[in-house]
């Protein structure tokens, strides 16, 4: 049974930073793409960042340049570090798993973790 656990979500005031991580069980951490999404309240799921396999990464142009995906495959997590927030980002954000290069979109999700950035 695949899980992911996502953690580190929270309130903060704009320009802080928050670091969210996603611990993963019953897949082949290291054999799987992992991404983080986020969903607004009114608002569609988008992606956020993705990391592949092979570590190449992929960013939302909202989040370039502030937001930073990276993985542990010894530990089984997957983590987003947020520089620089704003009110904008304020959404639940999602852990995901399976995706690839080409479809970011995989079939596993975690339970959401919220996200509120204040003015």
């Amino acid at each position: 049974q695949v899980q992911l656990v996502e953690s580190g979500g929270g309130l903060v005031q704009a320009g802080g930073s928050l670091r969210l991580s996603c611990a993963g069980s019953g897949i082949i951490f290291s054999s799987t793409g992992m991404g983080w999404y986020r969903q607004a309240p009114g608002k569609q799921r988008e992606l956020v960042a993705f990391i592949s396999v092979g570590g190449f990464t992929l960013y939302a142009d909202s989040v370039k340049d502030r937001f930073t995906i990276f993985r542990n495959n010894a530990q089984k997590t997957v983590s987003l570090r947020m520089n620089s927030l704003k009110p904008e980002d304020t959404a639940i954000y999602y852990c995901n798993a399976g995706g690839t290069l080409r479809n970011q979109a995989g079939k596993y999700w975690g339970q959401g973790t919220q996200v509120t950035v204040s003015s």
